[in-house]
């Protein structure tokens, strides 16, 4: 019988991973453990390779798995940037990705986080559960209908965040390498970054993590924003210089950000740390501001992403076992 492992396994995977080894007959073994060398040592037997990276690789993985007969990893995301897919490919293994798992989950949660930026319900909440109903200027809101929102990165998940966008009035424009056609019908295209955002009271991040727009957010683009903006990252850490925002954020450049994901976040998401010190500075403050909202890379957590995310990670490794390739890889 075929088996597989699955690396870093969180219980709401488990019945699905249970459900589909039954449909395909397949052995899976489910391992809480990330993807590291010392963990190959598991894979004696093994044909295929699950997991949910959010680390860097060791260089040295990719080796081991081609001498233990391995040819592929199969992420349950859509990220792959953790992956040296030079190095793979060096050793015969096929990386895949989940690359449409559900963009509604991801685009309806940027949304709903703008929402709370602009109408200040984090502070609201705070306040109330002090027993402060107060009505004061701290909290006012701004009607969504009235703004104009840049959409960086138009791909499924960016298009669907302008149709929301959209469908409550906004003005809505957006900026991609590659302009995506469909996208037209709720946004308009800009020439650049800079011209997406230069009059943008709303900026939402869906764009990958790639070597080119490392820290594109930086103070340089910062300082182009229109003054009282507010940013909101759903797609990876990487692209945000976090202590170039803070700066924005105290100098009253920026009014808000709503991070679900942060550029040092593996340390800490997501694990618990209730009773463990943080020891990064950055992430230290930007839990204690209030005009930053701060989540666990959580932005895709629902049941139809989970399942998708699942399912479509057990499907490649599978694919690729039996024909040698399949249709998600990356490399």
């Amino acid at each position: 019988m075929t088996k597989i492992m699955m690396f870093g396994v969180r219980e709401h995977e488990k019945d699905i991973a249970r459900e589909w080894a039954k449909e395909n007959d397949v052995e899976i073994t489910m391992s809480d453990d990330i993807l590291t060398v010392e963990a190959t040592e598991q894979l004696q037997g093994f044909d295929g390779v699950s997991t949910q990276q959010t680390g860097k690789l060791d260089d040295g993985i990719y080796e081991r798995l081609n001498q233990l007969g391995i040819k592929q990893i199969a992420q349950r995301s859509a990220g792959f940037d953790m992956y040296n897919l030079e190095k793979a490919s060096e050793n015969n293994i096929i990386i895949s990705n989940v690359p449409s798992y559900s963009p509604n989950s991801i685009a309806e949660y940027a949304v709903t986080a703008a929402l709370q930026l602009l109408r200040n319900t984090h502070l609201i909440d705070q306040r109330v559960s002090e027993k402060d109903f107060r009505w004061e200027k701290v909290i006012m809101g701004r009607e969504v209908k009235s703004l104009e929102v840049a959409i960086i990165g138009t791909g499924r998940i960016g298009q669907i965040a302008a149709q929301i966008f959209k469908g409550f009035g906004s003005k809505v424009v957006g900026y991609d390498v590659y302009p995506n056609e469909d996208a037209k019908q709720y946004l308009e295209y800009k020439d650049s970054v800079e011209d997406a955002i230069a009059n943008a009271d709303i900026v939402s991040l869906h764009m990958p993590a790639t070597e080119d727009n490392y820290h594109l957010f930086n103070e340089e683009m910062f300082n182009k924003f229109k003054d009282n903006a507010v940013l909101i990252n759903t797609a990876r850490g990487s692209v945000v210089d976090t202590k170039a925002l803070i700066n924005a954020l105290d100098s009253g450049k920026i009014s808000g950000a709503a991070l679900d994901t942060y550029e040092y976040e593996s340390t800490y998401f997501p694990k618990d740390f209730r009773d463990k010190d943080i020891t990064d500075p950055v992430l230290s403050e930007l839990l204690t501001r209030q005009d930053v909202i701060l989540t666990p890379h959580i932005a895709y957590y629902t049941d139809i992403a989970v399942k998708n995310l699942v399912e479509g990670g057990l499907n490649a490794a599978l694919s690729v076992i039996k024909t040698g390739t399949c249709n998600t890889r990356v490399n």
